[in-house]
């Protein structure tokens, strides 16, 4: 169940990245991301000891979003600056990866 919040939340980030303020671009979806990726990585390592199993929602998010990168058969895109979509990339997987990372190098 947390691999599919993965998509829901890589979908939800790709669909609110391009939110504006006005005339200013306002991506707080990756900032929610990240966010929530980390809520979802954490209560994935509550539920196993396997950093490889604990880091399937991480995983499923970043193939969503990778995956709506391609142009869709009416060669449309979901990302449309592509600045926001590495602040994407970045925000939303850095957070949860650095949680990886410290949790297996702790030992």
């Amino acid at each position: 169940m947390l691999a599919v919040d993965g998509v829901i939340s890589g979908v939800l980030a790709a669909f609110f990245l391009s939110l504006y303020i006005g005339p200013v671009p306002f991506p707080i979806s990756a900032l929610i991301s990240g966010l929530l990726n980390v809520a979802l990585v954490r209560t994935a390592l509550q539920w196993t000891s396997s950093s490889r199993i604990a880091s399937l929602p991480l995983w499923t998010w970043l193939a969503t979003v990778v995956g709506l990168t391609f142009p869709g058969p009416g060669d449309d895109a979901v990302f449309s600056a592509q600045w926001s979509l590495l602040l994407l990339m970045v925000v939303g997987a850095l957070p949860p990866a650095l949680l990886l990372y410290r949790r297996n190098h702790a030992r």
